[in-house]
């Protein structure tokens, strides 16, 4: 059977694989999927083309009987509270996160908010190729109603579950750039009700992201960072494009990398808990391991994908968990990467901890990361990784997601891709000397083992 859904959701350029054709199919799918009686909550993020989607999506449930919601442009994570908290039985989101605005994309959600499990993807995936489609006659169709109320039912919900008193005490100034996506309706307002001093960079909602590329890199962020470095923010809080994610730059006008906020995150839940389980994939920076462990916190490793972290987490009652892109999920709230609520969980850090964000990241662990890639066919992914297992036979070796090979405070981890013919190869440890050569070592060790095959 073909594949649709990749680790999260579909995605494609617009007007060519992304289409009004899949999206209408999609639509009777879902609709299909629920027997015609689903309650689909259906957002979007402000992509140019989000209400071209939108329409031929929600076309496609109605057409089944199933009824759609539509709550408008909203943070992912705020439709996806939306949907555990009622508005209705099942969600479709309209995003491509944080790829560039030609792509969009469509990502369903469970009933509880989680992102939908791949065995149920895969009935989606049946549904559709196999066009069997529970079409219904002309007055049995679905009804589409709006309920703007999604945006504001999350703020209100990330605000019953902070320290508000604290926060507003602590009198922080924060620089909130909202990279011209969804997080304009939440993020300003939500942090302005928590006694922040808010300043707002690319709060307007654009689908051709005018200020900067959705995705917060270090690159794609320096007019930010000068902003940060010239104002003496306590903190710079970024958003990509559906604010599924947040990434931090301190008072200094640093870049914090995701890996590093998440453990400073993992360590202070872990603290307040005194102990816990936690829950990260297995690319996750030693740092994570280490700034817990002291606490009582055990960590967790999974494959990459935060569907596939949530799920753990909920299986086996984490009490924090992420992933080192700077998407973080909190339980306490839902089992999904949330932007706001990592948002407002960092200003609480800050607040009750009394220490500047430089203070508290350079209180952790220190490791140098090098990531790398080599090509591979597909045809010959699995027996390489079967060959490196071999040759690593007698050393620690997890295969989780890949083939990762833990050494003395150091770790490489080659992990096949899912949509490119290539590894990615990634070297952790505790000088840039030593990862640069555990990284040239293991591509040229797998280079060697994909021409022998």
């Amino acid at each position: 059977m073909q594949r649709l859904f990749g680790t999260n959701g579909i995605r494609g350029v617009v007007n060519e694989d992304m289409n009004i054709e899949l999206a209408s199919g999609i639509g009777r799918a879902v609709g299909s999927f629920l027997g015609g009686r689903g309650s689909v909550v259906v957002g979007t993020d402000p992509r140019t083309s989000n209400e071209m989607l939108k329409s031929a999506l929600i076309a496609g449930i109605l057409s089944t009987g199933s009824d759609a919601i539509d709550v408008g442009i909203a943070p992912s994570p705020a439709i996806q509270y939306a949907v555990k908290t009622g508005f209705g039985n099942f969600g479709v989101i309209i995003t491509a996160s944080h790829n560039p605005p030609q792509f969009n994309g469509i990502k369903c959600i469970d009933a509880d908010g989680t992102e939908l499990g791949r065995e149920k993807e895969e009935e989606i995936e049946r549904i559709y190729f196999g066009k069997r489609f529970a079409v219904k006659p002309w007055n049995l169709i679905g009804k589409l109603v709006e309920n703007p109320r999604a945006n504001q039912n999350y703020i209100e919900g990330i605000i019953a579950r902070c320290d508000v008193e604290a926060i507003r005490k602590a009198k922080l100034k924060v620089l909130l750039d909202c990279s011209n996506g969804a997080s304009g309706f939440t993020s300003p307002y939500l942090l302005e009700t928590l006694g922040c001093r808010v300043i707002s960079l690319n709060a307007h909602p654009q689908g051709t992201f005018p200020g900067h590329e959705s995705e917060p890199t270090p690159d794609n962020l320096r007019d930010t960072i000068r902003i940060a470095s010239a104002l003496g923010a306590d903190l710079t809080v970024v958003h990509d494009g559906d604010a599924d994610r947040t990434i931090f730059i301190d008072e200094k006008g640093q870049y914090i990398f995701g890996d590093k906020s998440l453990a400073l995150m993992a360590r202070e839940t872990v603290k307040a808990r005194n102990g816990g389980l936690v829950v990260t994939p297995v690319a996750t920076s030693l740092c994570f391991e280490d700034a817990v462990k002291p606490f009582g916190g055990k960590v967790l490793y999974t494959r990459v994908g935060a569907p596939i972290v949530a799920r753990a987490m909920i299986e086996h009652g984490a009490v924090f968990g992420g992933e080192e892109n700077g998407g973080m999920i909190f339980p306490e709230f839902q089992y999904c990467r949330d932007g706001g609520m990592a948002a407002a969980k960092m200003v609480e850090v800050l607040a009750k901890t009394g220490m500047k964000l430089s203070e508290l990241i350079d209180s952790l662990p220190k490791y140098a990361q090098v990531k790398t890639k080599v090509e591979c066919p597909d045809a010959k992914k699995e027996a390489a990784l079967k060959k490196l297992v071999e040759h690593y036979r007698g050393e620690r070796v997890d295969t989780t997601d890949g083939v990762k090979i833990m050494f003395e405070k150091a770790w490489v981890l080659v992990r096949p891709s899912g949509t490119e013919p290539i590894y990615r190869v990634y070297a952790e440890a505790e000088t840039m000397e030593k990862a640069r050569k555990l990284s040239e070592e293991n591509k040229k060790l797998i280079e060697e083992i994909i021409r022998s095959i």
